[in-house]
């Protein structure tokens, strides 16, 4: 985690924020998703629910980094479902927050 800090953002109040500079194509986050039943989803939290997202018809929750990783309309990772992981769409500088387009997950 020493490559990336917690900062203010939008989602609970956090964001997270490089803490080295990244290059394109680099792996900025590696995820610890946790799968969830219909039914733990269900009995989550309310505070919990807004960190879980559906990936191929499996509700997943994500934790800590990559839960607090904000939305952006003009992202610098994107998400590859399959190494789960956000990388790098573009050089990321020290500082710079780490923003993905969330737009394509849904819990159903």
């Amino acid at each position: 985690m020493s490559d990336l800090i917690f900062g203010k953002g939008e989602l609970a109040g956090k964001g997270v924020y490089a803490n080295r500079d990244f290059k394109k194509g680099e792996i900025v986050i590696k995820y610890n998703l946790k799968p969830l039943t219909k039914e733990e989803y269900k009995n989550l939290p309310k505070s919990e629910k807004m960190f879980a997202h559906t990936h191929w018809g499996v509700i997943h929750l994500y934790s800590e980094p990559e839960r607090f990783v904000n939305h952006s309309p003009t992202p610098n990772t994107h998400q590859d479902l399959v190494k789960k992981c956000d990388i790098a769409f573009r050089d990321i500088k020290k500082g710079e927050m780490i923003t993905t387009d969330d737009t394509k997950d849904d819990v159903s």
